[in-house]
C-alpha cells in the first residue's frame, strides 16, 4: 500500500486496519467520552480496536461495507446536519490514501468535527500538504503497520495519525512514536 511497492493496489484502497498498534497509538490522544463516526469502516477492524480502549463508535459506514453493523454510505455525501444528528464528537478513520480523495476528505470531515486520519507520515513533509496545514492540530507518529492479512510483514511506509479541525486554531502538536 506504499509508494515503493510493485504490488497492484487494492480497489478503493481497501487495506483493513486490523493491526492493533494503530488504535493503541491513537487511544491516549482521544478525549474522554469520545463518540466517533468511522466513515471508511470496511470490516470494522479499527472500530473494534478503538472500542477496546473505551471509545464509542456511534456509527460505522463504508461505500462498500464488509460486515454487519457497517452501513452503506458515501461519506463524501454527508452533510454537517447528518453528522450533528448522530451526536458524534469525532470522526476517526483510515481513509483512502489516494491524494485527491484524501485531500477532499480532510476538507469535508474537518469542517464538521475534529477528524483523526491515519495515513503515511511522509505526507506532512510535502508541498501538497501545505493547503491543509492550517487545519492540522496534532500528529501522532505510529510507525510501520501490517496491512496484509495473514502476514506479519509491515508496510514500507511509516504512518501517523493526523488530527484536522477547521473549527479551532493553534500550533501543530507533534507526538513522536512511543515504543511498542
Amino acid at each position: 500500500m506504499g509508494k515503493r511497492s510493485n504490488f497492484k493496489r487494492r480497489p478503493q484502497d481497501k487495506y483493513h486496519t486490523f493491526d492493533a498498534r494503530a488504535a493503541s497509538a491513537l487511544a491516549p490522544h482521544l478525549r474522554w467520552g469520545c463518540r466517533f463516526w468511522e466513515p471508511c469502516a470496511g470490516a470494522a477492524d479499527l472500530v473494534r480496536n478503538l472500542q477496546a480502549f473505551g471509545a464509542e463508535c456511534v456509527v460505522a459506514t463504508d461505500i462498500n461495507p464488509e460486515c454487519e453493523g457497517v452501513y452503506r454510505l458515501d461519506a463524501m455525501a454527508t452533510t454537517a446536519e447528518d453528522v450533528e444528528a448522530t451526536g458524534v464528537t469525532d470522526i476517526i478513520t483510515n481513509p483512502v490514501w489516494s491524494r485527491a480523495l484524501l485531500h477532499a476528505m480532510i476538507l469535508h470531515f474537518s469542517a464538521m468535527r475534529p477528524t483523526w486520519l491515519l495515513f503515511d507520515a511522509d505526507w506532512m513533509h510535502t508541498r501538497q500538504a501545505v493547503p491543509y496545514l492550517p487545519y492540522l492540530r496534532k500528529v501522532v507518529s505510529v510507525g510501520r503497520l501490517c496491512w496484509i492479512e495473514g502476514t506479519n510483514q509491515t508496510g514500507k511506509d511509516n504512518c501517523a495519525w493526523y488530527l484536522f479541525d477547521q473549527r479551532n486554531t493553534g500550533p501543530i502538536e507533534f507526538v513522536g512514536r512511543a515504543v511498542q
